[in-house]
């Protein structure tokens, strides 16, 4: 997905640094860095954010990491107006989905994708929990500018995914939790 919409991370429209949220082992935001945007990196495993740095390292690439617990009840762990993209890929908390909202900067960008309540024949997860109801994660963001949609079935491996892209509106303005 970020192949694909490579042309939206034009230097002069990217406001702020990028922020991969449960980053895992990297592989996104690293690909941005080598393109030369700030990122940031945020995960709670300390081994996956180990094996982060050291991509990183060996990529040659500069890198900001936080071990970050993104589901602490009640809290917000993004500052508001602060990232010009976040990353989300293979990540379900939908609490958190209003602090995303609020943490990127007006025009700023989310790049989302994570399995639908059709994954369980696929694989994990299978706890509904972590999986996406049909149109959700469409819904999340109906007000905004969408680029891309897509819910379906992905192959190589094959799995039910909800993807989207789509820039925050410069007119909204929410409260702050």
């Amino acid at each position: 997905m970020l192949l694909k919409h490579l042309h939206l991370f034009a230097p002069e429209a990217v406001k702020g640094p990028v922020l991969d949220l449960a980053c895992g082992e990297g592989h996104n935001a690293l690909f941005l860095a080598g393109r030369g945007f700030p990122v940031i990196l945020w995960d709670i495993s300390r081994d996956a954010l180990s094996k982060a740095r050291g991509l990183a390292k060996g990529l040659g690439v500069d890198a900001e990491f936080a071990r970050v617990d993104l589901e602490q009840d009640g809290v917000n762990p993004l500052p508001p107006d602060t990232y010009g993209t976040i990353l989300v890929f293979r990540y379900l908390h939908r609490p958190l989905i209003p602090c995303i909202k609020k943490g990127l900067k007006d025009g700023g960008l989310i790049f989302y994708e994570t399995f639908t309540i059709e994954q369980p024949p696929f694989g994990k997860p299978r706890n509904p929990d972590f999986l996406l109801m049909p149109g959700e994660l469409h819904g999340w963001f109906q007000d905004w500018e969408i680029i891309h949609s897509f819910e379906g079935i992905l192959e190589n491996p094959k799995r039910a995914v909800a993807q989207i892209v789509c820039r925050k509106p410069e007119s909204v303005r929410t409260g702050y939790m």
